[in-house]
């Protein structure tokens, strides 16, 4: 893997914890509910959940907002616990408890990579004496699943560490960590981050899905056919009007395995009538079937006026 510097990384992280303390934060004072989750949550928000976020007028409205962030990042909607919720108050704590820098552990760096990532499969120790820089030890996490490493170092040797530089894409598993992306077996979906494509057509009223065909596992049939069974999930955010809209339909595709070999996308289409002004979609695909997995993409799509008023 290739090394990289960080600071555009460092800068990535920065803004997702200065978000409440500056312009980006909340437009609107909040209720000491929604500012606790505001608080702890900002470093795992998209950037269009944050804007969502900012923008919504009352405590019902983000009561709503943070119900559905969960739900959203649920791995496994059928069992009664939220093992993504679990996992990452969990992960806060213990950043909390064993990043003691100054300030609450999870916006240290070793913090926020805890946050995301959780415990490193492997940890590497040193201290590299020829280096007049750095006065105390350096520190690698090395996460296999997601083909990265992470230095750290201690430059005054005081037990600060920062974020020195890493291998790998860190901003691809990023995406995928704050989308709520989990990996598991016999998942649909063949890769980390799904970069499926969603567009509107404002004469149809139909919102357009394209989803990559070599991101998708599909499964043979006992007619010899190939095929995926998928249930879309869809949360519209307009720029005005209702907070949001939710609705969800199920999509089956089939094809020979020729057909297949050809495949480059597959197309599903859904009517629904966007209102004209500016719309984030926020679209999970989740497995069904008895199989596992989801993918999600926030998508802001413009609608011109005159273009997308309902019927």
């Amino acid at each position: 893997m290739k090394a990289e510097r960080f600071v555009p990384l460092l800068l990535v992280l920065a803004a997702a914890a200065m978000a409440a303390a500056c312009s980006s934060g909340p437009a609107v004072r909040l209720d000491p509910e929604s500012e606790a989750f505001y608080m702890s949550t900002r470093i795992i928000m998209t950037g269009e959940e944050n804007r969502i976020f900012r923008r919504l007028p009352d405590a019902g409205t983000r009561e709503e907002f943070i119900a559905d962030f969960w739900a959203k990042r649920d791995p496994d909607p059928d069992t009664v616990e939220n093992e993504f919720k679990l996992e990452f108050e969990a992960r806060v704590d213990y950043a909390n408890r064993r990043f003691k820098e100054g300030g609450p552990g999870m916006n240290t760096d070793r913090g926020r990579i805890h946050v995301f990532m959780g415990p490193p499969d492997k940890f590497e120790e040193f201290f590299n004496h020829s280096d007049p820089s750095v006065r105390g030890p350096i520190l690698w996490w090395i996460y296999y699943q997601y083909e990265l490493a992470v230095e750290f170092v201690d430059e005054r040797g005081t037990g600060a560490f920062k974020i020195r530089r890493y291998e790998g894409n860190f901003f691809e598993a990023l995406d995928s960590l704050k989308l709520g992306r989990f990996v598991a077996a016999d998942d649909v979906f063949t890769k980390k981050f799904v970069r499926f494509d969603l567009t509107y057509d404002p004469v149809a009223r139909e919102l357009e899905l394209t989803l990559p065909a070599g991101d998708v596992d599909f499964k043979e049939s006992e007619d010899g056919s190939f095929g995926i069974d998928l249930e879309f999930v869809f949360y519209i955010y307009p720029d005005h009007g209702p907070a949001r809209e939710t609705f969800s339909e199920t999509r089956a595709f089939s094809a020979t395995n020729q057909e297949l070999l050809d495949l480059k996308t597959v197309v599903f289409r859904f009517s629904r009538a966007l209102e004209p002004g500016t719309s984030f979609v926020d679209v999970i695909i989740r497995a069904r079937e008895g199989r596992k997995g989801q993918a999600r993409r926030i998508f802001e799509i413009k609608v011109a006026p005159g273009k997308g008023t309902r019927p």
